[in-house]
């Protein structure tokens, strides 16, 4: 079986709280596996397949990669397959670095990530705050929770956090075009040490630069 037809079912059971299958869990749990991810991880690691579908379920893209989180405020989200790209939030700065183009964007994080799901990842402090609960439920081995972002103008309508044994392993975003993006982690590390060298950003000779980091303020005495 390849691993579309693997998450096949799990996008099926996302449509609709009453799939088949799909039982209601109670609001304090699946807030409660939210709120441990964000705020009780310190590092967490893992390896991810990703796919994207049209509103019609075609399979528009398939990528590979890792993730890595170093909290707070630092991810490294790194495609590796069919293409190579890095995407770094170093607290500050987000940077996506594409290796093929020879060609690095930065934004302010906190603009840049605003209401979108990359911002439960960093663990800031007002994540939680910037979305809507809008219940739970499980289906098979999997815990899915739904958020909607309070401000849609990021692109994303909602997330769906899927915990199997109390541990974030499947992402699913649902944009304002209809498309939809699956992720499925594996190999997760959770609270092992992480190179700090991993969330931090030194461009390469001749690589373009798109934009202009914000650069830290120095402390007052």
């Amino acid at each position: 079986m390849n691993r579309l037809s693997r998450l096949a079912p799990w996008l099926l059971a996302l449509s609709s709280f009453v799939a088949v299958a799909a039982e209601p869990v109670d609001e304090a749990t699946g807030r409660q596996l939210v709120d441990s991810f964000v705020e009780d991880i310190t590092t967490f690691s893992a390896g991810f397949e990703q796919v994207l579908l049209d509103p019609g379920g075609e399979v528009l893209e398939r990528t590979t990669g890792t993730l890595e989180i170093s909290r707070p405020g630092q991810f490294r989200w790194s495609y590796v397959e069919p293409y190579e790209q890095w995407l770094i939030a170093d607290g500050l700065n987000i940077w996506s670095y594409d290796l093929d183009l020879a060609q690095v964007t930065v934004k302010p994080q906190a603009q840049a990530l605003a209401n979108t799901p990359a911002l439960l990842l960093g663990g800031a402090e007002d994540a939680l705050e910037q979305f809507d609960y809008e219940g739970s439920y499980r289906e098979t081995v999997t815990t899915w929770v739904r958020l909607a972002p309070k401000n849609t103008d990021s692109g994303f309508m909602r997330v769906e956090l899927g915990f199997i044994d109390d541990m974030l392993s499947r992402m699913v975003f649902f944009d304002n075009l209809d498309q939809t993006t699956l992720v499925e982690f594996s190999d997760l590390a959770v609270n092992a040490p992480l190179e700090p060298g991993r969330f931090r950003f030194e461009i390469p000779d001749g690589v373009d630069v798109v934009g202009t980091p914000v650069v830290a303020s120095a402390p007052v005495d």
